[in-house]
């Protein structure tokens, strides 16, 4: 078993995403990886240290591509009103987090994981998600739109507020026939206390 090619990160990562859809996260072991890029598992563990670190950079690449840098497009541009645009971006977060949670679950389910099992990668990636609520919030807030405040404060709270939406420990009630509705009220709710 050998890869004449020298194996990079990106590889590695790579293969690991296809791998963990094939069989899941539970049942995907080094072994299957390294078999994939025809390498010996040790090969490997020169990049990433152990399983559960591969398994972070396989994460953490999933929620920065799938999720962050869509939702920072949204949060970059000044298209419409700050409550039109934030709403876009609630709504477009939740909508990536159900369609992954059915379309790519075994992503989902490894990213479920790994919220529970780690906490600085979903730490930084909950604060990525916030900037990019304030800089909406403070846009608004710019353009008198909405009240002065603490931007990354209220950023904060208005993600806190929607976590039932976009959370994986809460995917199971996402196909709850009032889902929708009760988005809505916790969003008329929250642009409310913002104007």
């Amino acid at each position: 078993m050998t890869n004449d090619l020298p194996l990079t990160k990106d590889m590695i990562l790579d293969a690991a995403e296809q791998v963990l859809r094939r069989y899941g996260p539970d049942k995907t072991s080094v072994i299957d990886i390294a078999k994939f890029l025809q390498v010996s598992h040790g090969t490997l563990y020169r990049h990433f240290a152990s399983k559960a670190a591969l398994r972070e950079a396989v994460t953490e690449r999933w929620l920065d591509k799938s999720v962050a840098e869509p939702l920072e497009e949204i949060a970059g541009t000044a298209k419409g009103s700050a409550a039109e645009q934030l709403l876009l971006w609630l709504e477009t977060l939740i909508g990536k987090k159900r369609k992954y949670a059915v379309d790519d679950a075994e992503m989902f389910v490894m990213y479920g994981a790994v919220t529970l099992e780690t906490g600085k990668i979903i730490t930084l990636h909950i604060d990525r998600l916030i900037k990019q609520v304030a800089s909406i919030i403070e846009r608004g807030m710019q353009t008198g739109e909405f009240k002065p405040g603490s931007a990354d404060a209220i950023a904060r709270a208005v993600f806190q507020a929607t976590t039932k939406f976009h959370h994986p420990a809460h995917a199971h009630e996402w196909s709850s026939e009032t889902i929708d509705d009760d988005f809505d009220t916790v969003w008329r709710l929250l642009l409310s206390g913002l104007k």
